[in-house]
């Protein structure tokens, strides 16, 4: 791969970056290298097992992005530290295809500044939300519907439940049995799959502009400030539902265990931090999102748990076919702190809301 690598560089439209090509970073869907030189670039090749049509991902990035840094030149801001810079091939393309068929892709890195796997401290958790409700208002006007799906159905949380069905029945591996409670509580909560893919088809929510994996490592923050600078990661970005990077956001900052933490009792959604990633995203979003929008907020964290609860049950029952598994059971353990982190939502519903009511001045049922 690192052969490859190199070879790749060499098509691209490089201003100063020559040097030393090295894996980089701890993500693990695109194979990433740091290229050194008196400039550093990031170069990645892209997964095409899970992203099956990377022209189409590559006009979505090409797109956002210099509608990004419009607005950020409009307000004063730094188009290259505020945005992902995409580096084109020499044929022109965002991208070079190579002799084996392989995508690759080149950004400007982001120097003096860092992203974290985990929260740390309650400020980055702040930034974050800050950065994506930031993202929300610059794309506000971004006309959504012209971007490519590049997942389908990535958050149609009906199809996952028909899917989870689906599973259930076949029960390919045998393994219903031992998942009969898992089973059942994500079949006493149908409903929570229905709810905003409803809202959606019936108006009563917009279709926007939508990172769809909304994670504290997806910010990059300087590291002199501690200030977020800059959203990256933005292969998911699509059509889809403000509430749902809300909500997946609080799924995995807010839990107060890992995702796959076997001792349940260590799993909660920690109010604090639900207040503040809600703060930080409402500053961000600055005004850009609809009454209906806010109400639904807790409803986002809640349906986005629910549905990773049942993909990870779902694999689970399937043989373990597209979660990556370090133990036997790994998908069940992840799909049981789901269960638990929903089951916490569920109990603290009432005060979820009034976070929400309390921060957003507004009064809805």
């Amino acid at each position: 791969m690192q052969e490859q690598a190199k070879e790749a560089v060499s098509h691209f439209e490089l201003e100063g970056i020559r040097g030393e090509v090295r894996p980089f970073g701890s993500g693990h869907i695109n194979d990433t290298f740091l290229v050194e030189g008196e400039k550093k670039a990031v170069l990645q090749r892209m997964n095409r097992s899970i992203f099956s049509s990377p022209e189409e991902v590559m006009e979505n990035i090409v797109g956002v992005t210099e509608f990004l840094k419009k607005k950020i030149a409009e307000n004063g801001g730094d188009v290259m530290r505020e945005t992902l810079t995409v580096i084109p091939a020499r044929d022109g393309k965002s991208y070079y295809l190579d002799s084996r068929g392989e995508y690759w892709r080149m950004y400007y890195l982001i120097e003096n500044a860092i992203s974290y796997d985990r929260v740390e401290r309650e400020e980055d958790f702040y930034e974050s939300a800050l950065s994506f409700g930031n993202f929300q208002q610059l794309l506000a006007d971004y006309p959504a519907e012209t971007l490519h799906e590049t997942i389908p159905g990535f958050h149609d949380t009906k199809a996952r439940y028909e899917a989870f069905l689906k599973a259930v029945d076949e029960d390919v591996c045998g393994r219903a049995k031992n998942a009969a409670k898992e089973i059942e509580f994500f079949r006493a909560r149908k409903e929570t799959a229905c709810v905003l893919g409803d809202m959606l088809a019936a108006a009563k929510v917009p279709l926007r502009v939508t990172h769809n994996d909304t994670k504290l490592n997806n910010i990059m923050i300087d590291e002199d400030t501690r200030k977020g600078i800059c959203v990256i990661d933005l292969d998911t970005v699509m059509p889809g539902l403000a509430v749902n990077d809300f909500g997946d956001a609080i799924r995995f900052g807010a839990s107060t265990g890992e995702e796959d933490e076997r001792d349940l009792s260590k799993v909660s959604c920690d109010l604090r931090l639900f207040r503040i990633y809600t703060e930080g995203f409402l500053k961000g979003c600055k005004g850009n999102l609809t009454d209906m929008e806010i109400a639904m907020l807790p409803m986002g964290a809640k349906v986005m748990t629910y549905e990773n609860g049942i993909r990870f049950l779902t694999d689970y029952l399937k043989g373990d076919v597209y979660f990556k598994i370090h133990r036997e059971g790994h998908n069940l353990d992840r799909c049981r702190t789901q269960m638990k982190l929903m089951a916490d939502m569920e109990e603290k519903w009432e005060q979820l809301k009034e976070i929400v009511r309390e921060i957003s001045g507004i009064s809805f049922e």
